[in-house]
């Protein structure tokens, strides 16, 4: 295959890849349909055997992206405390502790915001995906693919959680924290139209955040929801 049609194919792959991230996020796996992915994409699908091995191959694939989202955007807000802090922006006062805290507390709070729960599509697949990956069978992709990101997911907020001094995070407080923030996105989201989704939201933001402060209609409230 010439060099600029391997290109081409790539670049078809990532655009399949990512339109099924959005799709499966808002739709669930099994709402998502090999034609729909495709179509989401701007291809027909004919060609769509020529990328995947199957449906279940693209799923995983689409599963392991959108974490990689997440991951991103964790390690974006902790890069852009490091960088306000070397031109002296962002951050006027304050340690470096200081703004270790502010990278997690704006994780915490964009994550548990009415932005993110009402924007599944761009948020974060741990929430958007738990129950397909439950439902799903011992080994398959989107099982493995789930694990995989979420042992990510830990590992992102274990850096996020150094940066705000404590040197030494204990796993088990993070596991503890990740899942009562996606529990308490996916109790939201099922909750959604009713006065309960909020007071979920606001309950959960308050524990986590602790007496640390972060305004949602700041920074955090970027394209990508959370």
């Amino acid at each position: 295959m010439p060099r600029a049609s391997r290109a081409e194919a790539e670049r078809h792959r990532e655009q399949v890849i990512a339109a099924t991230a959005k799709l499966v996020r808002t739709h669930g796996a099994d709402k998502v349909s090999v034609p729909q992915a495709m179509a989401a994409a701007g291809l027909t699908h004919g060609g769509f055997y020529r990328h995947f091995a199957s449906k279940d191959d693209l799923i995983a694939q689409a599963c392991s992206a959108a974490f990689a989202e997440r991951l991103a955007a964790m390690n974006d807000l902790a890069e852009g405390e490091d960088a306000g802090a070397d031109t002296g922006q962002g951050t006027d006062e304050g340690t470096g502790e200081d703004r270790g805290r502010g990278a997690r507390a704006a994780f915490l709070a964009t994550y548990l915001s009415t932005l993110h729960r009402d924007n599944p599509a761009l948020g974060c697949a741990a929430a958007a995906l738990a129950v397909d990956a439950a439902r799903a069978e011992p080994g398959d992709p989107l099982r493995r693919a789930y694990a995989d990101g979420m042992r990510n997911l830990v590992d992102g907020m274990e850096r996020l959680t150094r940066k705000s001094g404590d040197t030494s995070p204990d796993e088990g407080t993070i596991l503890v924290e990740l899942s009562t923030m996606i529990g308490a996105l996916v109790l939201s989201r099922a909750c959604a139209g009713d006065d309960l989704s909020d007071r979920i939201l606001t309950a959960v933001r308050d524990h986590v955040l602790g007496d640390d402060e972060y305004s949602p209609g700041g920074k955090g409230t970027s394209e990508t929801a959370g």
